[in-house]
């Protein structure tokens, strides 16, 4: 009878310890859950404090946009919306918690790559600018590459199935071939990404050129204020062998106190009789990239967009965020 109740009383023992361990491993358990769903919830907080951060930045780019329109018709990188430091220096006063930073691009400043094409045809000034921008010797390109990628930009972007020249690229001659085959596009380039499905354009040779070409643009019209030093370098045979004239082109805009009001200004840079089509220049800039990334702590939230910006107001053509 004792040795009964003996096991009896360590069964118990055992039974209460092993629901002891139980209850333990339960209540860590759920309190892991719990930390792990609370800090679920303030990342989930914290990421909407972030876009609506990110956001708050895009609209005031905006803002600084419209109200330089409203001072004159002339861009240049002396305006408010090219200082990115100037944009964001305030943000952290605009919030309880976080900031951010803006960076304002003149897309205007760029190549047009779909001016490439005027209906079924090369747009020859167009064709001769992109020429000589691919020609430039920091893409490492010869004549036959250059060829190839000009004619098969033309085929991506133009409305037929008719192969350019020995170099082009149509569906059926070439994409519905490769390995994973795809169509020919034959419209215009809506994202410079598409450049990427191009026969004879690379990942590296993409990633070296994408910031000085744009998909959007109406008129061909490169900006002399804010195109980069390689663009402007494109913009005729003398500017391409004489890098010394676009050094003095840089020079000049740089200068504050210089009038860049008139296309004509680059004359009083020694260049007065160089063969530039004017068509191709202007003052003025209508397409915006805004790029405005919200912090918090570690966090961080990305907002782009691209504008046109117009005399009564503006369109946001695309917007994107990460």
């Amino acid at each position: 009878m004792g040795r009964f109740l003996r096991n009896r009383r360590g069964m118990a023992l055992i039974l209460t310890i092993l629901i002891i361990s139980l209850i333990v491993a339960l209540t860590l358990q759920f309190n892991t859950s719990m930390r792990s769903d609370l800090h679920a919830a303030v990342n989930l907080r914290d990421g909407i404090k972030l876009g609506y951060i990110a956001k708050s930045g895009f609209n005031y780019a905006l803002a600084v946009l419209v109200e330089d329109a409203s001072k004159d018709n002339v861009d240049s990188l002396h305006d408010a919306w090219a200082d990115s430091k100037a944009l964001s220096e305030n943000s952290a006063d605009r919030f309880d918690e976080g900031r951010f930073e803006l960076k304002v691009s003149d897309h205007s400043g760029r190549i047009q790559i779909n001016k490439l094409v005027d209906g079924k045809q090369y747009n020859e000034n167009q064709k001769k600018l992109l020429e000589r921008f691919l020609k430039a010797p920091e893409f490492g390109l010869g004549e036959e590459e250059v060829q190839t990628i000009i004619s098969a930009i033309k085929d991506w972007i133009d409305d037929d199935d008719v192969t350019t020249g020995l170099y082009g690229a149509e569906g059926p001659g070439h994409y519905e071939r490769l390995e994973k085959p795809y169509s020919c596009k034959n419209a215009p380039i809506e994202f410079l990404e598409e450049l990427l499905l191009v026969k004879g354009i690379t990942k590296k040779l993409y990633e070296r050129i994408f910031p000085y070409l744009s998909p959007h643009g109406d008129d061909g019209k490169i900006n002399l204020n804010t195109a980069h030093p390689l663009v402007l370098r494109a913009l005729s045979d003398e500017t391409t062998e004489d890098p010394e004239m676009v050094e003095n082109m840089d020079e000049y805009r740089n200068d504050q106190d210089k009038d860049l009001k008139s296309i004509n200004w680059d004359d009083r840079v020694g260049m007065r009789g160089v063969n530039h089509d004017p068509g191709l220049l202007t003052t003025q800039s209508t397409y915006f990239e805004i790029t405005s990334e919200g912090f918090k702590g570690a966090m961080a939230k990305q907002v782009t967009g691209m504008v046109e910006r117009k005399e009564d107001g503006f369109d946001i053509l695309s917007w994107k965020i990460e």
